[in-house]
């Protein structure tokens, strides 16, 4: 049967039987949310990926580094700025996870959000961390340097769909005892619908690249060898009225 397929055909088979082959990716969760957080912040970073029957191990990297935990939670008790990083996970039937940045400041304010990148029409929510959980009043959040939003005590600031005008640098400020504390800048960025598809449209993965240039060659090969034999039928026989004579030969 394999010896009847075309090679294209046969290409293809591959390909599909490789891909049905390749396990799914793990997938780093952080709880709560956010990629930002203060020391002393707790923090767990959740595993999320397939088991075999007999063995729920996971596997966690930090920066590149194999770090002791094999339960599918690794806990940040007292986040320290060290903890800041990369981190990576895997489990028994899943392929290594996409890296998960976190990142440990030190400071009075932060300014977290859920995402940094986000859809026009996605929701955008953005929170005025203090240290230690420490009371703020007075808060007030910031676009490009103007007041967007204002609260008596502290409350996240909730944008139900985003707008690509809504793109821009935020900070929060508040009143901590008696001193008015503001958080670094950080940009949030909204972008179009279809623009993430269009890039990747642009840019296709690797393995699609290499597999469409192969498909290319065979189908260059073929098509030279039909030609080939055409022309060497052409040269050994004479078509007259719909009749094949055999030459004799030189």
């Amino acid at each position: 049967m394999w010896q009847l397929l075309p090679p294209a055909a046969l290409l293809l088979l591959v390909s599909a039987d490789t891909q049905a082959a390749d396990p799914s990716k793990a997938v780093v969760l952080l709880d709560p949310p956010w990629n930002r957080v203060l020391r002393n912040d707790h923090v767990t970073l959740k595993c999320q990926g397939d088991y075999p029957v007999e063995d729920n191990s996971t596997k966690w990297w930090h920066n590149g580094t194999r770090i002791s935990s094999q339960t599918s939670s690794y806990i940040i008790a007292d986040a320290k700025v060290e903890d800041s990083g990369k981190y990576e996970c895997q489990t028994g039937l899943s392929a290594l996870s996409d890296p998960v940045k976190l990142e440990v400041r030190v400071d009075w304010l932060l300014l977290q959000a859920t995402k940094w990148v986000v859809n026009v029409g996605e929701p955008i929510q953005l929170k005025c961390h203090s240290w230690k959980k420490t009371p703020v009043v007075k808060v007030q959040y910031f676009q490009n340097g103007r007041g967007k939003k204002y609260f008596h005590r502290n409350s996240d600031f909730y944008i139900p769909e985003a707008k690509l005008e809504h793109s821009g640098s935020y900070f929060c400020r508040g009143i901590i005892g008696t001193k008015n504390e503001s958080s670094e800048s950080v940009q949030i960025i909204v972008q179009g619908l279809g623009t993430s598809q269009t890039i990747s449209s642009f840019f296709p993965p690797w393995h699609q690249i290499t597999f469409c240039l192969v498909m290319g060659l065979v189908f260059a090969v073929d098509t030279w060898l039909y030609f080939s034999v055409q022309r060497h039928l052409q040269n050994s026989e004479e078509w007259r009225n719909g009749k094949v004579t055999w030459s004799k030969g030189p």
